[in-house]
């Protein structure tokens, strides 16, 4: 991967995650190019958005999940390679916020690879090679 270069034609190696959001669009993560790619179901081909595109080593979409509203206005995002999350706007992938770093603390990743995200929109991010653990980030409501 070199991010000077027009992106690739194809998928880098591994495709790390392929998700399905509630309007039949399918988000396939191609970490390596730093990117997602968008798909209807029968395989066209909508757009793609890249994420710090200029990561090299395992690249910075590890996993993306979308989020519980009824839109699905958001993409939650896991970085093993920058270790961080992030949150995108799902109709462009601009990046809206980021939080976490590289550590061992609460709230800090080493080498995050699984974002997923549950029913009342808590988020859980697990860490693999010597993280080994899994977080929780509660939703916290902005109108209380």
């Amino acid at each position: 991967y070199d991010p000077a270069q027009p992106p690739s034609l194809s998928f880098g190696s591994p495709v790390h995650c392929v998700r399905l959001t509630r309007d039949g669009l399918v988000y396939v993560c191609d970490r390596v190019n730093n990117r997602v790619q968008v798909f209807r179901r029968d395989g066209t081909f909508v757009q793609e958005f890249f994420v710090a595109r200029e990561t090299l080593l395992n690249g910075a979409i590890a996993d993306i999940v979308p989020s519980r509203d009824a839109d699905q206005r958001f993409l939650f995002s896991a970085d093993n390679t920058n270790s961080v999350a992030r949150v995108l706007r799902r109709s462009d992938g601009a990046v809206l916020s980021t939080f976490g770093r590289m550590g061992r603390y609460a709230g800090q990743f080493m080498v995050p690879h699984n974002i997923a995200v549950d029913s009342t929109g808590n988020l859980y991010i697990s860490e693999v090679d010597t993280g080994q653990r899994v977080q929780r980030f509660r939703r916290v409501d902005q109108n209380r």
